[in-house]
């Protein structure tokens, strides 16, 4: 019936009753495969990224490898986003992002035609350096891995540290950062340009630091991960550390079993818990 009546609202307000229909997946996970291709036809994947943690579409914390992608499933999802490259003929670092149900199967959304912000997890459990080799293959060098060469070593976690007052609807923080103090220690990397005295500028997104945390499994990297967020300090201006602080502690979160809806219901939930104390 709703399909007739669009049909009907079509033909009358534009003379033509054609329709475009998509599949609705209710709360998918966002889970992205990280290709690179050179221009001699080599074309492999380097395993996956999970960036289901995302507020309004915009990615809060991503991890890899996913906890809800099987060594089948990796396979199955790297393939195919590895066809896909070569069917267009690409050749660079790329990401293939797909959305999972809850049933395994997953469906194309896009494709990212270059280095991402997330980059540094795959990095992390990969041991290669993307950037350089995409300059390589920029270069017209041929790469130098082979997917049998491809060997993923532990659990990584990355969170993005913005310029943002989550007290206040995530309002951008743009000022001076008087204080600023980065984790350091064995797994743990931050990839930064911002400096005590630092002027956060309005004018474009407000990332101002990555955090990234590398473990043996996703345990310790969780572990990492929330020590190196108490050694984080960034004074001048407010900033998403205490949010990311709260969604690692939360148990949706450590249990793996999260979705593109999760944060909501996390923060709800949170405020929920506040009101009541």
């Amino acid at each position: 019936t709703a399909y007739d009546m669009a049909r009907a609202e079509a033909l009358s307000g534009f003379k033509n009753p054609d329709l475009y229909i998509e599949k609705y997946l209710e709360n998918p996970r966002h889970v992205e495969i990280q290709i690179i291709g050179d221009k001699v036809g080599n074309t492999i994947f380097i395993g996956e990224r999970d960036c289901s943690i995302q507020r309004r579409h915009q990615k809060l914390i991503e991890e890899s490898p996913s906890p809800a992608v099987t060594p089948a499933l990796r396979k199955k999802m790297g393939e195919t986003a590895v066809d896909a490259a070569k069917a267009a003929g690409y050749h660079s670092t790329g990401t293939v992002e797909f959305l999972l149900d809850g049933d395994g199967h997953f469906y194309f959304m896009e494709m990212n035609t270059r280095i991402q912000v997330e980059h540094p997890v795959t990095e992390m459990i990969s041991g290669l350096d993307l950037i350089k080799d995409q300059i390589r293959v920029a270069m017209g060098e041929p790469l130098e891995w082979r997917q049998s060469d491809i060997t993923l070593k532990g659990h990584s976690i990355e969170c993005r540290i913005n310029a943002e007052d989550p007290d206040q609807q995530f309002m951008p923080t743009p000022g001076t950062i008087t204080s600023f103090h980065v984790p350091g220690g064995p797994g743990i990397r931050v990839d930064t340009h911002v400096y005590a005295g630092y002027q956060v500028p309005p004018y474009y997104d407000s990332l101002i630091a990555k955090l990234i945390t590398h473990g043996r499994d996703r345990d310790e990297a969780l572990i990492r991960m929330q020590r190196a967020l108490d050694e984080f300090i960034v004074e001048g201006i407010s900033t998403t550390i205490p949010f990311h602080r709260m969604l690692l502690e939360d148990d949706t979160f450590r249990s793996g079993q999260y979705n593109t809806g999760s944060v909501e219901q996390i923060v709800n939930k949170h405020i929920e818990t506040a009101g009541r104390t």
